[in-house]
């Protein structure tokens, strides 16, 4: 019982939940999105609701039928209590995108020295959820606005 006890200890004083300055899993990211544009394509983002120091997300992105590109995403919180975003483009190796910026309704990731994109930052505005791409100056930004998807209601797709 007391190695019970002492390893329970260990774990909680380790706890990344113990750095107060550290942000918040995004929670205002959780749900369906989906944008439709003119000539018939469309994305969508599904983001898990935050747990156990984890989101887990998935994206794709297509036109009419048939959907070119997909992803695989994890927001997870570290040990030492700094959130990382992980991409993987078509299944491909994750790259790690540490938070620079954060707030109750938005959160920014970069890493300098990925090719492209360099720059992840997601937002809330009302009833939609924004993403933008970029370099690290802002050149070569991609943005999409999503709305919830199916119909959702603004009191159904607000953050928590």
């Amino acid at each position: 019982m007391r190695i019970i006890i002492l390893g329970l200890a260990g774990l909680l004083s380790a706890s990344p939940l113990a750095a107060a300055d550290s942000p918040e899993l995004p929670r205002c990211m959780t749900g369906a999105w989906e944008q439709n544009r003119p000539e018939g394509q469309w994305a969508d983002e599904y983001w898990t609701p935050p747990r156990g120091g984890l989101m887990i997300g998935a994206a794709r992105i297509g036109k009419g039928d048939k959907a070119v590109v997909f992803e695989h995403m994890r927001i997870i919180r570290r040990d030492d209590g700094t959130l990382v975003f992980l991409a993987q483009p078509f299944g491909r190796p994750a790259v790690e995108f540490p938070t620079v910026d954060a707030g109750s309704t938005m959160i920014e990731f970069a890493n300098p020295a990925h090719d492209y994109p360099q720059r992840i930052r997601y937002w809330r505005e009302g009833d939609r959820l924004k993403a933008r791409i970029s370099r690290m100056d802002g050149s070569q930004a991609e943005e999409w606005d999503y709305g919830p998807m199916g119909g959702a209601t603004p009191a159904q797709a607000r953050p928590r």
